[in-house]
């Protein structure tokens, strides 16, 4: 994994940037249905499935990829893997466990059942330890299905990765749908750029 810093001086993004992190900062969510038919007829465990799909569709492109580092430094990391949460029934707690991201869908798929096996029981709040820092964070909320979602951040303006909270899968008409809700920042992440990622993971998800 490498941190690219960015030549803000010379970035073509930079008013952009400055703009909706400095003088007006700005977060915004989008939430959104996924057909998710075809990966329901095919068998494959929904949660994983959509970890690697994320995953490959935030890996495509930079500004879901751009973040401050541990320096305060402006940069983009060459990969990311998703860190995602585990419900525990008996305390009704979560646990976050990350999994290396592999372009890969067989291996991926190994490597968390691997780690759901190692960490899955652990009732931390970190289940897996040595979080690495290009690290995204996924959840899912499969008691219920929503129209709308979004996260309160109190110290959120310096953090520009973005977050993504999966519902509870639905049907309509014949098609089986999936809500997601995608939080970013204004500064690395505009409209357009949700829009192809939405399209893009929608096109994972109908091929895999």
């Amino acid at each position: 994994m490498e941190f690219v810093k960015i030549d803000k001086q010379n970035w073509k993004r930079k008013p952009y940037f400055e703009h909706y992190h400095s003088e007006v900062p700005c977060t915004y969510s989008m939430s959104v249905k996924l057909d998710i038919s075809e990966l329901i007829n095919t068998g494959k465990k929904l949660y994983p499935t959509m970890l690697y799909c994320i995953s490959t569709a935030v890996n495509r492109y930079e500004e879901f990829r751009t973040a401050f580092n541990s320096d305060g430094e402006l940069g983009v990391y060459s990969s990311m893997s998703p860190c995602y949460t585990l419900f525990h029934k008996e305390t009704q707690t979560f646990s976050n466990i990350w999994t290396e991201y592999c372009a890969d869908y067989v291996a991926f798929c190994k490597s968390y059942t691997d780690d759901l096996s190692a960490y899955g029981k652990i009732e931390a709040i970190d289940a897996k330890p040595e979080t690495p820092a290009n690290v995204f964070n996924i959840s899912m909320i499969p008691w219920v299905s929503f129209e709308g979602f979004n996260l309160n951040l109190q110290k959120g303006y310096d953090y520009l990765l973005p977050i993504f909270t999966m519902g509870k899968y639905y049907k309509e008409g014949d098609k089986t749908y999936l809500p997601l809700a995608i939080q970013v920042h204004h500064a690395v992440c505009d409209g357009f750029h949700v829009g192809r990622f939405v399209n893009d993971l929608q096109n994972l998800i109908c091929n895999l």
